[in-house]
């Protein structure tokens, strides 16, 4: 038994480059998770996971994987089968019956049967032994383990059954005159080697060997490997291909650098992947365009030149772009002008429509786009987006003062909002919306507050994204996602499981975030109300007050706990009902001071029980506390020092000093401790026990005016 370099590689036809990074880890994954549940790794004492690390490869045309230390033959394996009980399995004289014999056939094991119970050969043996409830006879054999060809002909199907593929493709396979494959495009190679030799197996109606193809222009069209540990560096020197999919993107970031010449290569990962994914021998060239296109909003070029060509536009230190962009070329040559003026001469084109659709939606007011919004459906029970104007319009001017917006503003920002969606940028990148309607509002003669607005009402988009700046965009953006809300809840279509096809998460999220981070006064009750006001005149939406509610406080529960509140702390916060949520974090961050100190369980628990007493008690309570019926020492002292720690707490939460309010609150231990242990609330006298009631009303109100201690 012997452990070599294992290499499989799968040639095919440009693959996906959406989808490569995924194919490759996929199938890399797969094929080395089926090996190790065979057993076919070589156990390392010193690696983390128990064996040497392996490695995926993906270009365009290929899909591969690299694992160390694989054995040519699994190790043989224990298997232990239940066959009977041993009233069955033995006779009256105590030998094995023919029912065993059978038994033990099946397993071909029969000569066991000519012995004892306990009879032994070699590496199998029959004995008995209990299963807790009655005598069976076992059945313990050695299986033989397989050579490598089988268990990787297991794994090479499941990985490829396994794959993420986005679209199946019918070809004809190797000597087929008919669709007798699938896969996610025509395969033409199978490279199977375990150091020097070839494993024999097949795939896709294709069998193993040790012959791949290279770059379709650069390199040898057939490229034969020696060994497995020479498929990378073979490849790369003979075939003109970097095999790693992380190498070639390594690459091109570097080239990129250094073909920026100081300026800075707009590069997200999106473009970075899929890029790598398109070339498998990459260089960057530079090329340039007319600087008058940079009079259209240099977004429009940016988007223009990711989405449509696949180029990374350049801007300087100060974010302006420039009139020269990078392209990644799958060609390396001395002279690459005819591949840069090709280049330059399509992106041309495509700058010139920008170039166009921006002037021409300039000649039109956003304001008198908004008739064409009627014809736009928003939801079918909801109506078009210009009636979704209407009641953006409404919540908007209805929350505006709360958050300190012009209700004025508010209401035109909310308005023009959406009406950038019926121009013809928006219609051709869509991303752009908001983008562009801040262009088009600017361009008009709009407050720059109204199409900061219009820009920023989408935000934030996705976690961890910006928030609207301005209170008129803040206004506007809650305007939005409570729409969305309350008209998909008053539907009855919230979220079920994981699926949330309209986002309605991530929407609570951000009134969540909008109102705890900018720190607005808008009370949640009053904004909510507001959103189903708006939807009056729709009969199909119910007012789903408490339900939206509780959805946007579960929201706020998991916002809270990733900023590192625990569950109890949380409760402890949300329990008290908060009108406004702008004030959740300091006073998160003073309980979690409360917590650490040494008063804080004992406070916690003479919490709870109060709130326990007051709950059970009712309406017995008196609505002021007599200071005449309490009686002297530990009720008396009680009385005393909430009659000066309220006014100080109170003062101390007005100031937004609530880690002050709770630590006063510590002081009470030694007179709340004495107050339970020397008074029985639930006297017999009525008039005295509603009085003890009153005190212990006032005793929760001023322990719990930061959060409901009782719940830590």
């Amino acid at each position: 038994m012997s452990a070599r370099t294992l290499l499989v590689e799968l040639f095919t036809e440009e693959l996906p480059p959406k989808a490569l990074r995924r194919l490759g880890e996929a199938f890399a994954e797969g094929i080395h998770r089926s090996l190790a549940s065979g057993g076919y790794l070589a156990p390392v004492a010193d690696s983390p996971r128990g064996h040497q690390p392996w490695t995926w490869f993906a270009t365009p045309r290929r899909l591969a994987v690299s694992i160390p230390q694989v054995l040519d033959v699994a190790p043989d394996e224990p298997i232990v089968d239940k066959l009977m009980p041993v009233k069955v399995a033995r006779t009256p004289d105590g030998r094995p019956s023919e029912a065993l014999a059978k038994k033990l056939a099946t397993f071909g094991r029969a000569h066991l049967a000519t012995g004892s119970l306990d009879a032994t050969e070699g590496p199998d043996r029959i004995y008995v032994d209990s299963d807790g409830k009655a005598d069976y006879v076992y059945l313990r054999r050695l299986a033989r383990g397989l050579p490598l060809s089988s268990g990787l002909q297991r794994a090479l199907d499941d990985a490829i059954d396994g794959l993420p593929i986005p679209k199946v493709m019918s070809y004809p396979g190797p000597g087929a005159y008919w669709n007798a494959e699938k896969f996610v495009r025509p395969a033409h190679r199978l490279v199977a080697l375990h150091g020097a030799d070839v494993v024999p197996v097949t795939a896709l109606g294709l069998a193993a060997g040790r012959t791949t193809g290279g770059h379709r222009f650069l390199g040898r069209r057939d490229v034969e490997i020696a060994t497995a540990d020479a498929w990378a560096p073979t490849l790369e020197a003979e075939g003109k291909v970097v095999p790693s999919f992380d190498a070639r993107r390594a690459a091109i970031e570097a080239q990129l650098a250094k073909a920026a010449q100081g300026d800075r290569a707009i590069a997200p990962d999106a473009l970075l992947d899929e890029v790598t994914s398109l070339v498998e021998w990459p260089v960057v060239y530079a090329g340039t365009f007319d600087p008058a296109f940079l009079a259209v909003p240099q977004e429009c070029l940016i988007l223009t030149m990711q989405q449509n060509q696949k180029y990374f536009a350049l801007t300087d230190d100060d974010g302006r772009m420039r009139a020269r962009f990078l392209l990644v070329s799958n060609l390396a040559t001395e002279d690459p002008a005819a591949i840069i003026a090709g280049n330059e001469r399509v992106l041309r084109a495509r700058l010139a429509d920008a170039k166009f659709f921006y002037d021409q939606d300039r000649r039109q007011r956003l304001d008198a786009r908004l008739p064409k919004l009627a014809s736009v459906v928003y939801h079918n029970k909801l109506g078009s987006q210009g009636e979704r104007v209407m009641r953006l319009r409404a919540i908007a001017r209805a929350i505006a003062p709360a958050v300190g917006a012009d209700p004025v503003l508010a209401e035109r920002a909310a308005t023009l909002a959406k009406a950038d969606l019926v121009t013809d940028m928006v219609g051709e990148f869509p991303e752009l919306q908001g983008t562009m309607g801040r262009y088009y509002a600017l361009h008009d003669g709009e407050s720059p507050a109204v199409a900061d607005a219009v820009a920023q009402h989408y935000w934030p988009r996705y976690a961890g994204d910006a928030l609207p700046e301005g209170p008129v965009a803040q206004a506007v953006a809650l305007a939005d996602k409570l729409e969305t809300l309350a008209g998909l809840f008053g539907l009855g279509q919230t979220p079920t499981g994981d699926k949330d096809p309209f986002g309605l998460r991530r929407a609570a999220l951000g009134v969540v975030r909008i109102l705890v981070e900018r720190k607005l006064a808008l009370p949640l009750a009053d904004a909510i109300a507001a959103a189903f006001a708006a939807f009056h005149a729709v009969a199909a939406v119910k007012p789903a007050v408490a339900e939206l509610e509780g959805f946007i406080l579960d929201r706020l529960r998991g916002y809270l706990r990733e900023q590192g509140g625990t569950a109890n702390q949380v409760e402890a916060l949300i329990a008290r009902q908060p009108s406004t949520l702008a004030s959740l974090p300091e006073r998160l961050a003073a309980v979690q001071a409360f917590e650490a100190l040494p008063e804080a369980a004992a406070l916690a628990a003479a919490n709870k029980r109060i709130v326990n007493i007051l709950k059970k008690s009712g309406a017995e309570s008196a609505p002021a506390v007599d200071r005449a019926l309490l009686a002297d020492g530990a009720e008396h002292d009680l009385y005393l020092a909430f009659q000066t720690l309220g006014p100080a707490v109170d003062a101390s939460c007005d100031a937004g000093d609530y880690a002050s309010a709770l630590k006063a609150l510590a002081t009470a231990k030694p007179v709340v401790d004495r107050y339970f242990d020397d008074v029985m609330v639930m006297a017999d006298d009525a008039a005295v026990r509603a009085n003890r009631l009153a005190l212990l009303s006032g005793v929760s109100a001023t322990m719990n005016r930061v959060a409901d201690i009782s719940k830590l």
